[in-house]
C-alpha cells in the first residue's frame, strides 16, 4: 500500500480557504470537514488538511509560523503543462492570492508559485518526463 500525506495548515477563515482553493479547482472531503477543519484533496494518497488557527493549536506544542516573516514550508503541486502552471497561480491570484518569487524556467521544467489567503507558499511545477532519463533520478530517500 502506498504511503499516504496528510499536510496539515493553520488558517484564518477555514470557509474564506475553501472558497478560494475551490476556485482553483480543488476538490474537498467532506467527511473530514467541519466548521474547524476543510480537507482538500490533492491526490489519492494526499490531502491538505487546512485547520482554524485555535484547531492547529490543538495539535502542537509551540507556536504557529508568522507566515508574514518566515516560511516553514513551501508546497508544490504538479501540473500537467506549462499552460496549466500560469493558469492555475493567475488563478490563484485572481482570487486574493499574492504572486511569490520570479517564475523558474529551466526548459524541461518550469514553475510559478504563489501565496495563498494565509500567506502560505504554494509552488505550481510541471516538468517534461521525457527530458529526465529514468537511469539518472535518484530517490529523496537514497541520496547522499
Amino acid at each position: 500500500m502506498p504511503r499516504m500525506l496528510f499536510a496539515n495548515m493553520p488558517v484564518k477563515d477555514v470557509t474564506a480557504t475553501r472558497t478560494f482553493f475551490a476556485e482553483l479547482g480543488f476538490e474537498f472531503n467532506d467527511v473530514f470537514s467541519d466548521e474547524n477543519c476543510v480537507s482538500m484533496v490533492i491526490s489519492e494518497q494526499a490531502t491538505v488538511m487546512f485547520l482554524s488557527e485555535s484547531r492547529f493549536k490543538d495539535f502542537i506544542s509551540d507556536s504557529i509560523t508568522d507566515t508574514t516573516q518566515s516560511r516553514e514550508v513551501l508546497m508544490c503541486v504538479s501540473a500537467d503543462s506549462r499552460d496549466e502552471v500560469d493558469s492555475l497561480v493567475d488563478s490563484a491570484i485572481a482570487a486574493g492570492g499574492s504572486p511569490w518569487m520570479e517564475p523558474q524556467d529551466h526548459g524541461f521544467m518550469y514553475g510559478r508559485a504563489f501565496r495563498d489567503l494565509d500567506r502560505h507558499v504554494w509552488e505550481v511545477m510541471w516538468m517534461d518526463q521525457s527530458a529526465v532519463a529514468p537511469d539518472t533520478a535518484v530517490a529523496p530517500d537514497t541520496a547522499e
